[in-house]
C-alpha cells in the first residue's frame, strides 16, 4: 500500500448541496473505520455562482441533526488541476457528470464516475442512480439527500479499502 494519501472528490453544480453533504458522509464513515490518516476529501461545484459561501443552511440543518458539520466548508468550482490531483471524482447527477467529462483532460488521474452507480451498482443506491437536487425541495429533499450519500459512502469505502488493500 502507498504511503500517499487517497483523494476523493465530490461535485454537484453549485457546492452548497449535495456535493459537501457526501464530502462530509464520507469523511464520517472513513474516520468510523479509523482511517482518516489515509484520505484527503474535499468537494467542488461545477458552477460559480456560489464560490465562498457556506453551503445552504437547509443543508447544515438537515445535517446537523445526523451530527454531521456543514458549517466550515466553503464552496468552491471545479478547477483544472483536480482532475490531476484527485483519484476519486464523483458526479452527483448525469449532467454534472457530462459537464466534467467534457472538462476531463486525455490524460486525468482518473476518469469521473457517478457517485450512487459506482463501483458495480448499476440500479443505483435504493433505486437512485442520481443524488436529486434538493434545493427547490422541501426538509423530505435534504433528508433524502442525506440516506443517499450516507448509504453510498459505506459501499464506495468498502469498494476503496479492498481495492487498495487497506484492512
Amino acid at each position: 500500500m502507498s504511503t500517499e494519501s487517497i483523494k476523493v472528490l465530490m461535485v454537484c453544480l453549485g457546492n452548497i448541496c449535495r456535493s459537501p453533504t457526501a464530502e462530509v458522509a464520507f469523511r464520517n464513515e472513513v474516520a468510523k473505520r479509523k482511517l482518516e490518516h489515509l484520505f484527503d476529501i474535499d468537494s467542488a461545484g461545477t458552477g460559480t455562482w456560489h464560490i465562498g459561501e457556506k453551503p445552504d443552511k437547509r443543508s447544515r440543518a438537515a445535517a446537523a441533526l445526523r451530527n454531521m458539520d456543514l458549517d466550515p466548508l466553503q464552496a468552491r468550482t471545479m478547477a483544472p488541476e483536480d482532475f490531476h490531483h484527485f483519484d476519486y471524482i464523483f458526479a452527483m447527477d448525469a449532467q454534472n457528470h457530462s459537464d466534467l467529462k467534457a472538462m476531463e483532460p486525455n490524460n486525468a488521474k482518473s476518469s469521473v464516475q457517478l457517485f450512487l452507480t459506482w463501483p458495480n451498482k448499476a440500479d443505483g443506491q435504493d433505486g437512485y442512480q442520481e443524488v436529486p437536487d434538493p434545493y427547490y425541495s422541501g426538509e423530505e429533499g435534504f433528508e433524502l439527500v442525506l440516506d443517499l450519500v450516507e448509504a453510498a459512502s459505506k459501499d464506495i469505502l468498502d469498494h476503496i479499502i479492498d481495492t487498495h488493500q487497506l484492512s
